[in-house]
């Protein structure tokens, strides 16, 4: 069995990454594994600015309510409650991918702990800083393969004063995204459930919001309808194909643009080779 590690500090992850002994993060895999449970902390949080920097090992549902307590949200609802480091490392996303994007979208800045023990940081707490690196765009989705995501500093929204849902009836998924997207409707998600059903989630002023519902195709539905859709996203549903369009996630059967594995590419492999040329991070 391996040995589980909580470091509650920068300086104690990089020893443990400088240990010589075979890492792995957040899963089996290692001789040791290294857990973010023991970094959970909201480090800075910016209400005026829309800016929060976490700890990677704060869970998503924790996080909600410090920020819902500042009328705010990080806008990303993935099945389940992951940490914020797996979010980003998954490049998790969840129904309001629609609007406001997946976890990459949302990172401004980011801290990780390299395969050597080195702290590198890229981007800041603010939402146009442009220095250094991008290291967020370049561990989204790395899966702990490249190094530790400590800490994220992420961009904010502000809660919405209303959130309604509409569901329709369709006969084509392609078709029926095809006729959405002509329209001004704006909705914050969108997912296909099978079968024949789209759902729409419209989030805004109590006036705007009323407005997109009473112009959305189909009737409105109770709320309760995404955590459906969160269910079907965590089942792995076969997928039997998929478009090039921006809907949310897989329900049942169909995904548009997300919800398939991605490989770990060639280029990917070059560049953990690189930064970790010892094969310390399992």
């Amino acid at each position: 069995m391996p040995t589980v590690s909580e470091p509650g500090t920068l300086a104690e992850a990089a020893e443990l990454l400088r240990s010589g002994a075979r890492i792995s993060i957040e899963r089996d895999g290692g001789d040791v594994v290294l857990s973010t449970r023991g970094l959970n902390r909201v480090l800075e949080h910016e209400p005026g600015d829309l800016t929060a920097i976490v700890e990677a090992g704060m869970r998503l549902s924790e996080l909600r309510e410090r920020l819902a307590v500042h009328g705010q949200m990080l806008a990303i609802d993935p099945p389940g409650d992951p940490t914020v480091g797996a979010c980003l490392a998954g490049d998790l996303s969840g129904p309001r991918r629609h609007r406001y994007g997946a976890m990459r979208d949302l990172v401004i800045g980011v801290t990780v702990v390299l395969a050597d023990g080195t702290i590198a940081s890229s981007g800041g707490k603010v939402v146009k800083n442009v220095a250094g690196y991008d290291l967020a765009k370049l561990f989204s989705g790395s899966a702990g393969r490249l190094g530790l995501i400590a800490r994220v500093a992420l961009r904010l929204h502000p809660l919405p004063a209303a959130s309604r849902t509409v569901v329709a009836d369709i006969d084509s998924a392609a078709e029926f995204w095809a006729g959405l997207v002509a329209t001004p409707l704006e909705p914050s998600a969108v997912d296909i459930l099978a079968p024949g059903r789209a759902a729409l989630l419209f989030e805004g002023s109590e006036r705007a919001v009323a407005e997109q519902v009473g112009a959305a195709p189909g009737s409105e539905a109770d709320p309760a309808i995404w955590a459906a859709c969160l269910d079907a996203q965590s089942t792995g549903m076969p997928i039997p194909f998929t478009f090039d369009a921006p809907l949310v996630r897989p329900g049942p059967g169909l995904a548009f643009g997300v919800g398939t594995a991605r490989p770990w590419s060639p280029l990917a492999e070059r560049v953990r080779a690189a930064l970790d040329p010892e094969g310390v991070l399992a």
